[in-house]
């Protein structure tokens, strides 16, 4: 018998939603051409949520035709305003069903809601501000004599393919799915395989809105066959993807492989976080709990590398110790959790083998270092000290709440530490001395630098990564590049 197209689930408030579970293809939720599901694995629990259909090349072929037939409708062309009125209403849903959203990412996901609630508000925040951007794509005059009139316009790309992390399901589809809206592109986005259910939920608000048939369309599948055929689609102009360094080379060579299709990626990283001796203890320590705890350390950007100055350094490593060891970790529906599940049994793995090998490495646990409990992939906050910067622990994204803490001397010291990494996300820098974070922030080779906070985005801010942490920027004025292209128009004139 063949799964419905939608199923209802019951949430841990006691309410309960329908959820989709096909294709979104053309405005409708449609079964897969092979009828294959596959299961989404609640992380807290490690029960079955539910199933969803797998896409797999044919699909992926019917969504990017339905996508190109509205990319060549009145969308890319019509005014602008209408794009506008869309997102707005999108922001405004998203809004109005801000508590089903919040509780399906911490199901689906095993975030806590603390976490997934502060998710679906700058996901609702970032559409917002899209809107804004759709009548301010423009281009420009240029003067060369009275021989040639020359101006340039900004067009829409076209058919996008987007690849979005389990990490931040509903949060990565809007960083997508926003500057498509907004510049007149339509798309074809696969959701991570072990959490689907957010984007495929969020589906029903974009047709909601009013997004006409096609230019969003969803699909979940995996990497391999779903994924791979969205990065080699001769009729997908762009590609974005956001994800492992190791996947993102893949794309890459598919995209140059098929037609050349522009290539945005958003990849890993391991980001210093700098504290320097004049630094506000009690405000840093929140800072660098927020670096590297919050979303169960799953974050790209996380400042996994603690970097101390030598004075302050005892005081630090003793609060952050205990701050680590006073985070509530568990049911992710309590409203007091701040840590829930690490997302998968895979990624649970990951993190203990490399929690085993910082040990054989010889460094010291200053907290943590194990599994909680047996039931549910819950792992304690853990802080190793004694490391040196040859250490795989150091050196490698462990995506999950583990942390290196180092003492340094001097600035210069520290800058070469800091960038002492094949990554260039983020970091962070701690200081009263306004000079001293400016000088420092100007020599650390990363995509975003936050002083005196940590993991604390805006929508106007762009987010990006230097080195093999990726290729192009997410939101601000930035995230347009990735989806318009520039035309040259020269024309002579006749005296």
């Amino acid at each position: 018998m063949s799964l419905p197209l939608s199923v209802p689930i019951k949430l841990p408030n006691g309410k309960t939603y329908q959820q989709p579970t096909g294709l979104f293809i053309n405005n409708e939720f449609v079964q897969s051409k092979s009828k294959k599901t596959f299961a989404t694995i609640s992380p807290s629990t490690e029960e079955e949520i539910t199933q969803v259909y797998e896409a797999f090349e044919e699909d992926v072929d019917v969504a990017v035709e339905a996508a190109n037939d509205a990319f060549h409708s009145s969308w890319s062309q019509g005014d602008p305003q209408i794009r506008m009125k869309v997102l707005f209403k999108l922001s405004e849903l998203i809004e109005e069903h801000a508590e089903t959203l919040a509780y399906i990412e911490a199901l689906d996901n095993g975030k806590s809601l603390m976490c997934s609630k502060g998710d679906v508000a700058l996901t609702a925040a970032y559409f917002r501000s899209c809107a804004g951007w759709t009548d301010k794509i423009k281009g420009s005059v240029i003067e060369s004599g009275d021989t040639h009139f020359n101006y340039t316009r900004r067009e829409p790309i076209g058919v996008c393919g987007q690849i979005i992390p389990w990490n931040f399901p509903l949060l990565m589809a809007s960083w997508k799915l926003g500057p498509v809206l907004a510049t007149g592109c339509t798309t074809v986005l696969k959701t991570a395989e072990s959490t689907p259910l957010s984007a495929l939920y969020l589906a029903t608000l974009i047709k909601e809105a009013g997004v006409p048939a096609g230019v969003v369309n969803i699909v979940s599948g995996f990497g391999p066959s779903a994924g791979a055929a969205i990065s080699s689609h001769p009729k997908i102009k762009k590609v974005a993807f956001t994800g492992s360094t190791a996947t993102g080379r893949r794309i890459m060579k598919a995209a140059a492989d098929s037609n050349l299709k522009k290539v945005t990626l958003e990849l890993g990283g391991k980001s210093p976080n700098i504290v320097f001796d004049d630094a506000d203890v009690k405000l840093t320590i929140q800072h660098l709990v927020t670096g590297i705890f919050y979303n169960t350390g799953e974050v790209c950007c996380a400042g996994s590398r603690i970097y101390v100055q030598e004075g302050i350094y005892d005081t630090i490593t003793s609060e952050f110790r205990k701050a680590a060891e006073s985070l509530k970790i568990g049911d992710p529906f309590k409203e007091d959790t701040f840590m829930g599940a690490q997302a998968s049994q895979m990624q649970l793995d990951k993190i203990l083998k490399y929690i085993d090998i910082g040990k054989k490495e010889g460094a010291s646990v200053i907290t943590g270092g194990e599994r909680l409990g047996n039931k549910g992939y819950f792992v304690k906050p853990t802080i190793f000290g004694d490391v040196r910067e040859d250490h795989q622990i150091v050196k490698e994204e462990i995506f999950g709440p583990v942390v290196t803490i180092t003492k340094f001397k001097t600035v210069d010291e520290v800058i070469k530490l800091a960038n002492n990494s094949e990554y260039g996300l983020a970091a962070g820098v701690h200081t009263t001395d306004i000079n001293k974070a400016i000088n420092v922030s100007n020599k650390i080779n990363s995509g975003t630098i936050w002083v005196n906070t940590y993991n604390d985005f805006h929508p106007m801010v762009p987010f990006g990564g230097y080195s093999q942490s990726g290729i192009g920027r997410e939101m601000g004025e930035e995230a347009l590049d990735n989806y318009t292209q520039v035309k040259a128009v020269r024309i002579a004139l006749t005296k």
